[in-house]
């Protein structure tokens, strides 16, 4: 088959020859898509960089994520495409890899017992693969985006574990029957088709369109007094939009002699199935990028991820709220309006020292606060309940909004890999970042402020067509206090690693 050059020409007649390679690519693609279809049902998972990983794939991962210049494997779908160019024409790559995530997260309030999370072990499968022919180089892979999420166990005081102030203002000391869980369990995968092309001998441009899907569970305990609040629009946290049609029926139980509200929960959770959130959601996004090699010695890449284009998180739940009387369970659907991942800029150079030694640089930007202002839910309660106390309750309406004003994060990553023999490879890196959540907001059932990671990675190729890369990553303990709530919530990742066998052919 003739290779693409700079003139790009479309042909109707194919040789036999050509039939039969491009017969041979397809189902290579359709063994590749099946491969993805298979991991894609694996759950996304959480990460550090706000809601980023601090690294995508265990090359880039080792070096402190710094991946926009060189080529680090298929991951460069995720991280800049054009350097999926760089691979040699007439040849392909697949990698299959696999990543855990081990978060260390404690909530403290003064005169409790701490309350540590249990959400401690995620792990995330990837996988990908690559063509060049010519100038033009294509592939279809498939990784974990990142997301965020805590698992607080019942019997902590986060679960409102032993006494919490009712609505009325009233100690009111929980049952164990009372007392619910309090979890969240937000993830988002990518599925990516990229494309790169050699404009000339040293420069490449690509872009790649992604199907996103994501999901998230939602278990957030209140105190009665809290809710009271947060209904009443006087919280520092959030406000129930006063339009809200289910405040009158609440507003009717209060009429009642003896009625208190002593908790409320929304229940929007699959448990703790990592295989399955409550509410869903999916859309497409896409991005650009471009790869050159200045000199011999220097190259530069850059990268622009669109913000992206997902459906609004929907899924079916309920509200529950303790009482006197009994606990009042609402069933309904709820919808998180408008959840988008945002967009991010990044630019980033390499420097081959030597046959040996090689320096890589990368600066980002990732603009949480456009997306990351406010968590607006719409709860549509079903118009027949089956708790006959919630019967005054259907076809209500409760829209909320939960405070964010994330900022802005600025990521400074730098690494360096060294050859230590012909198979041998050994990387170091660090990636800088700021904590992008204000600390009056921070909610621990979303504490994505990790900042700073230290980074190792070993390469070694098994023979000249197959290699395994690996990656650790550290990230320090930061504590951050919530004046408002009066708790101080610590997050540190003293194991985070990646693993990834490559094959090309």
């Amino acid at each position: 088959m003739n290779r693409l050059d700079s003139r790009v020409y479309f042909r109707f007649n194919l040789s036999l020859s050509e039939t039969k390679y491009l017969s041979g690519e397809i189902m290579k693609l359709k063994k590749i898509a099946a491969l993805v279809a298979i991991a894609a049902g694996s759950a996304p998972v959480f990460a550090t960089n706000g809601m980023n990983m601090e690294g995508y794939g265990p090359v880039a991962t080792g070096m402190g994520g710094a991946a926009m210049a060189y080529d680090h494997g298929t991951a460069g779908m995720i991280n800049n495409p054009a350097t999926l160019g760089l691979i040699q024409s007439g040849t392909s790559r697949l990698d299959v890899a696999i990543g855990g995530l081990h978060p260390k997260v404690t909530t403290k309030m003064n005169g409790m017992p701490d309350a540590d999370s249990g959400g401690k072990e995620y792990y995330m499968p990837a996988i990908g693969y690559v063509r060049k022919d010519g100038p033009l180089a294509w592939g279809v892979g498939m990784m974990a985006q990142g997301g965020m999420g805590t698992e607080y166990g019942s019997d902590s005081f986060m679960s409102g574990n032993p006494a919490i102030p009712s609505m009325m203002g009233a100690m009111h000391m929980t049952t164990a029957a009372e007392r619910q869980g309090n979890r969240s369990e937000l993830g988002l995968g990518r599925v990516m088709f990229p494309v790169s092309y050699d404009v000339s001998n040293s420069f490449k441009l690509a872009g790649s369109i992604d199907y996103l899907w994501g999901g998230l569970d939602l278990q957030m305990v209140m105190s009665g007094q809290e809710f009271g609040r947060f209904a009443g629009g006087t919280s520092p946290s959030g406000a129930v939009s006063p339009t809200s049609t289910i405040l009158g029926a609440v507003g009717g139980f209060m009429q009642m002699p003896g009625f208190d509200l002593n908790w409320a929960q929304f229940d929007f959770s699959q448990g703790t199935n990592k295989m399955k959130q409550a509410l869903k959601t999916d859309g497409w996004a896409g991005n650009i990028g471009f790869q050159w090699q200045a000199t011999p010695q220097l190259s530069v890449g850059g990268v622009y991820h669109a913000k992206t284009r997902l459906s609004d998180m929907e899924g079916g739940g309920s509200i529950k709220m303790g009482t006197p009387m009994g606990v009042i369970g609402v069933t309904g659907r709820l919808k998180i309006v408008d959840f988008q991942w945002p967009e991010t800029y990044g630019i980033g150079l390499a420097y081959r020292v030597n046959d040996q030694l090689m320096i890589a640089a990368d600066y980002k930007r990732i603009g949480w606060a456009k997306v990351m202002k406010n968590f607006n839910m719409s709860f549509v309660a079903d118009a027949v309940q089956a708790n006959p106390m919630a019967g005054g309750m259907g076809g209500t309406t409760m829209d909320a909004t939960l405070y964010q004003n994330w900022k802005d994060q600025d990521v400074f990553m730098i690494g360096a890999a060294y050859k230590v023999s012909a198979p041998l490879t050994i990387r170091l890196g660090v990636n800088l970042a700021n904590n992008p959540i204000p600390d009056n907001l921070m909610n621990p059932l979303f504490p994505a402020t990790v900042k700073d990671h230290y980074t190792a990675g070993i390469g070694y190729e098994l023979s000249k067509a197959s290699s395994m890369d690996f990656a650790y990553t550290y990230a320090p303990k930061v504590s951050v206090t919530n004046a408002n709530m009066g708790i101080t919530t610590t997050h540190a990742q003293t194991h985070n690693w990646q693993l990834m066998y490559s094959q090309r052919f």
